[in-house]
């Protein structure tokens, strides 16, 4: 493919990066007012307080931050099959919004822990692993950001995506690995929230989740974009 096509190709996906992001921009705003409807009305935890409500953020943005090193791995895999750069400006994005949302649920994490256990943090088990896998995927950025631009640094870090997200599944499980010697609660199952708890649960997990399909949509679109003008320029 000339430079001219991959610039033309990188601009036609951009747009239809564009189409899906636009109506889910607007979704995620008329959703965001009933997710903090649903949050202001839900029932304060008669041991913990107000400061419980982090449940409804906390969670969710941990999710977000799984999925996003999960969609690093796979655009990684399909780098490394294919060829195509287009799966590496995938996985890059998934990097970049699954940090910002691993940033983000390792500052209300310490919040809530302040208010509940009455301090701001402790080396349980899963809070050390998370801390883990937030410097895993900040070296991942930082090797996009400096790093020699081409085929060898992207099919490195692929590789790296790949073995980074292996630690998914042990911050995960890790309560049940180490039991009682940690400070975290059991993992949430069905039925384990409070009367009232469980629709703004769901309300959080959903508008945060289409929270991360707009940012991670938008930012691979910019890489898109990026990729389209660096070609046109040579």
């Amino acid at each position: 493919m000339s430079i001219e096509s991959e610039a033309l190709a990188s601009r036609a996906f951009a747009g239809r990066l564009e189409a899906v992001a636009r109506p889910l921009g607007w979704a995620l705003l008329l959703l965001t007012g009933v997710y903090a409807w649903a949050v202001a009305s839900a029932p304060v935890d008669s041991v913990q307080g107000e400061i419980q409500k982090i449940l409804y953020v906390h969670p969710p943005l941990a999710y977000g931050a799984y999925l996003g090193f999960v969609v690093t791995a796979v655009g990684g895999a399909l780098y490394l099959r294919s060829g195509s750069e287009n799966w590496d400006r995938m996985a890059i994005a998934g990097a970049e919004v699954g940090l910002l949302f691993c940033t983000l649920m390792m500052i209300t994490g310490p919040i809530w822990a302040r208010g509940t256990w009455g301090q701001w943090w402790s080396w349980d088990p899963r809070l050390t692993v998370t801390l883990l896998l937030w410097f895993i995927y900040l070296a991942y950025r930082m090797l996009r950001a400096f790093g020699e631009p081409g085929p060898r640094t992207a099919r490195f870090a692929a590789v790296y995506g790949l073995v980074g997200v292996l630690l998914i599944p042990l911050n995960y499980f890790v309560i049940q690995l180490f039991g009682s010697r940690g400070i975290h609660p059991e993992n949430l199952e069905r039925g384990s929230l409070g009367d009232g708890m469980g629709w703004p649960f769901l309300a959080g997990n959903l508008v945060l989740g289409l929270g991360f399909a707009f940012l991670f949509l938008r930012r691979w679109q910019l890489e898109n974009l990026r990729a389209a003008t660096d070609a046109g320029e040579l």
